[in-house]
């Protein structure tokens, strides 16, 4: 039998991804009791306090071991943190060397949400795919600049190495990790038990774009404001840079070095997230917010909404605004 350690971090982070664990992987060995197979994986819960309190004490999680007395384990699972990210670094440091430590012994480690601020802490993500929460996804590259940060994508599986997106997207990562332990016939199961849709992979439809401002750089902050600014119009990005007398290839490097994006591709996701807005709000037809955020190009408008969110604009709207007039 299997190691499955669920770790309890000290300092305030979110029960509902320990809790939801537990019971999905203890419910995928009850199946497979049930159908006269062997359970996958003992599971215990792990920490370096006796108690850790959530919610200003409303509940407390008693972990059944300290990770001390766990040498050795097969698979470790981190909760998605608070978001006082830098705080439960600093408090959870014995943690962070044992998944360390377990990782280079062989063992595999699947992060939930911002639970990646630990793994990363950890040494574990650098040059590796990764992706976490939407909204904190700035502030881990901005820690970390050598990951590959994927945020667009639901789950990664890179070299024993597992992250997911956010909130309650990690019941998909689970999902993903029973059908890979067990198999997929008991992922259908717990799918179904727990009334979770199978096989979803993507993110980008939840992301809320506010654009990247945790960068000192002035200049490219002004040129941030100026795009936003210009929702309606084709910016030339040329010209932009004109304006601050730089050279267009040192402002496409400094835009990128700040954003993480280059000029154009701020621009498309500053109009696609005005474009997603409008779509949720109103009765406008598609092509109405194409051209109220400087599209008039239907083809290429379609192109870049469904490169950003992984849905045509239709879909999205015909999902996310229930008053919408179809057609």
């Amino acid at each position: 039998m299997k190691h499955l350690t669920i770790v309890v971090p000290d300092g305030e982070n979110n029960l509902s991804s320990i809790v939801g664990a537990l019971k999905i992987f203890t419910r995928a060995n009850t199946y497979q009791k049930e159908s006269g197979r062997r359970e996958v994986f003992q599971i215990e819960l792990a920490g370096t306090s006796d108690e850790v309190e959530f919610y200003g004490g409303l509940f407390i999680a008693r972990p059944n071991k300290h990770i001390t007395d766990i040498r050795k384990t097969d698979l470790v699972i981190i909760p998605s943190l608070n978001h006082n990210y830098q705080e439960a670094i600093e408090a959870n440091g014995k943690l962070i060397d044992w998944i360390g430590k377990q990782y280079r012994n062989g063992a595999s480690i699947a992060s939930i949400c911002t639970g990646a601020f630990l793994l990363a802490e950890a040494g574990l993500l650098d040059g590796k795919s990764c992706s976490t929460h939407w909204s904190a996804a700035d502030r881990l590259k901005q820690l970390y600049p050598k990951i590959d940060l994927r945020t667009d994508q639901l789950i990664t599986d890179e070299q024993g190495i597992y992250t997911n997106g956010g909130a309650y997207s990690f019941l998909n990562l689970i999902l993903y990790l029973v059908e890979k332990y067990y198999d997929r016939e008991t992922a259908i199961f717990c799918s179904k038990v727990f009334q979770i849709e199978m096989d979803r992979n993507n993110q980008s439809s939840f992301i809320i774009f506010n654009g990247q401002r945790l960068h000192g750089d002035e200049m490219i902050k002004d040129a941030q404001a100026y795009i936003e600014g210009k929702l309606q119009e084709k910016i030339s990005i040329e010209d932009l840079a004109a304006t601050y007398a730089i050279g267009r290839r040192n402002f496409d490097r400094r835009f990128i070095k700040a954003t993480g994006n280059t000029p154009n591709e701020y621009a498309q996701r500053v109009k696609v997230e005005a474009a997603k807005k409008a779509f949720e709000t109103s009765r406008k037809s598609i092509n109405e917010v194409m051209y109220e955020v400087g599209y008039s190009d239907l083809k290429a408008f379609r192109e870049v909404f469904r490169k950003i969110t992984g849905m045509s604009p239709l879909e999205y709207r015909n999902k996310y605004n229930k008053d919408a007039m179809y057609g």
